[in-house]
């Protein structure tokens, strides 16, 4: 599922395109891709005429910000975009196209989602505030220190590597980079929240925001299904230090990574760097 840099890539491409744009025709082939109580015609209603005034981005969601409500994105397993000018989509792969935006400058914005497990949903403006107080703060928001990571993961005897991955304690962490930050604190993925120190927050407040502000500078991590705008392929995958590297040798240490499971996700640790 594309965490933090992905959903950030995704919206660093769109930005100089869609701001400003307004939407002209709105064409939905897959209605399950509709999250929450709207039909295809009034969720095409709803979008025709508005104008993108910003792309932002909440966590692992994409958050289109109109002149009247908010259109929110979410890509979950399989959902990519691409951008063109034509009525087809211009990267071949994108086979499974679930909805079709046309802007006003003649582009189209193409929604594909093979699984169509993710998909989108219209907020009034009120309705998205609410929805985004329900979400963790931005560990890369820059006031984020690493009294407010310790805050926000608590105190309690849950797992670390469980608690990063809450969106109800910080947004925009998955699998991927909860395994690369603890990695880079050296905790181990099952330690209990409430032992640890002042010190072990602030190496793992470092660890995250590193390992996000370089992921994000690689555009993502491309393993299988993720892709950039228009196809596009992340490159972190290659600097990788735990994640998939089961039996592989430690970078730091030699050890062999190890992989178990935590609260039902595969996760991924050296038993010596992070004893």
């Amino acid at each position: 599922m594309p965490e933090l840099p992905e959903v950030e890539t995704i919206r660093r491409a769109l930005a100089p395109r869609l701001e400003g744009r307004t939407f002209v025709d709105v064409r939905v082939a897959r209605p399950d891709i509709l999250m929450g109580p709207r039909s295809v015609a009034e969720f095409s209603e709803l979008l025709v005429g508005r104008q993108v005034r910003a792309l932002e981005r909440r966590g692992k969601r994409l958050v289109f910000r109109l002149d009247a409500g908010v259109l929110v994105a979410q890509l979950r397993m399989t959902g990519r975009f691409c951008l063109g000018d034509g009525p087809a989509p211009p990267v071949e792969e994108f086979r499974h196209v679930a909805a079709r935006f046309r802007f006003d400058d003649g582009s189209t914005l193409f929604y594909d989602d093979v699984r169509r497990l993710g998909g989108f949903r219209r907020f009034s403006g009120p309705d998205w505030e609410a929805e985004s107080a329900r979400l963790g703060p931005e560990p890369l928001a820059p006031g984020f220190r690493a009294t407010d990571l310790a805050a926000a993961l608590g105190r309690g005897r849950a797992p670390v590597k469980s608690a990063l991955l809450d969106q109800g304690r910080i947004a925009g962490v998955g699998n991927i980079y909860a395994c690369e930050a603890l990695f880079g604190a050296r905790l181990a993925p099952h330690r209990p929240v409430d032992t640890l120190t002042a010190e072990d927050f602030r190496r793992l407040h470092r660890a995250l925001r590193d390992v996000l502000r370089r992921a994000v500078d690689a555009a993502g991590t491309t393993l299988r299904d993720y892709r950039a705008v228009n196809g596009r392929s992340g490159r972190f995958a290659s600097r990788l230090r735990v994640y998939g590297r089961a039996g592989a040798p430690c970078r730091r240490c030699g050890a062999a990574i190890e992989r178990t499971v935590l609260a039902g996700r595969g996760t991924f640790s050296c038993p010596a760097c992070q004893a």
